[in-house]
């Protein structure tokens, strides 16, 4: 008796993976909330805030963010319209901008440090600056992961909608970081 064996084509279903990135978004949403109302429990008991000037590489960090943003956008706005070649250049912005925000945000660490502001110190307000700014650091290199696995796709013959999805995974994951460091930037200016 002679089996064949007929192959079944698989249709690529990007639900279910969207669906963990938004959990993901929303989980992390969750944190930051977390950390930022514990931050404002510890002003109004201790009435005070972290009492610094945020460095300035904080605000040049998020100028950088933004404008990833935008090229990131460029890059879904171009796969969209069938145009490889600038898809993968606006990847390419989008990475070194991502790579800039990284270096910057070690700079904003370098200036809290020589002003005194360390990690471990007797006010909660300077330690929690480092601890979310150091988890939406790492929140960073998931993105930059996100991109590059975008941009090496973009190189190989995918099927179009594997490309899509991947771009949209990569825009949803990026822009929300981008969205939550411009939260948390204003929230530390704002309860200083």
């Amino acid at each position: 008796m002679v089996h064949t064996l007929q192959q079944k084509e698989f249709k690529f279903d990007a639900k279910p993976k969207k669906f963990v990135v938004w959990l993901f978004v929303v989980s992390s949403t969750i944190m930051f909330g977390g950390w930022t109302s514990y931050y404002i429990v510890f002003a109004a008991s201790k009435g005070k805030g972290h009492g610094l000037v945020l460095p300035d590489a904080f605000m040049y960090s998020t100028a950088v963010l933004v404008a990833s943003s935008v090229t990131l956008f460029l890059a879904s706005r171009a796969l969209r319209n069938g145009n490889k070649k600038s898809q993968q250049l606006f990847l390419w912005i989008t990475l070194a901008l991502g790579l800039i925000f990284a270096y910057l945000q070690f700079q904003g660490w370098t200036g809290l440090y020589r002003s005194g502001a360390v990690l471990i110190n007797n006010n909660a307000a300077i330690s929690l600056i480092y601890i979310v700014s150091g988890f939406h650091l790492l929140h960073i290199f998931a993105g930059i992961c996100f991109i590059l696995n975008t941009l090496i796709g973009s190189y190989k013959e995918i099927p179009l909608e594997k490309a899509v999805y991947r771009q949209e995974i990569t825009s949803i994951f990026w822009h929300f970081i981008d969205i939550l460091w411009i939260y948390l930037y204003v929230f530390l200016l704002l309860n200083s």
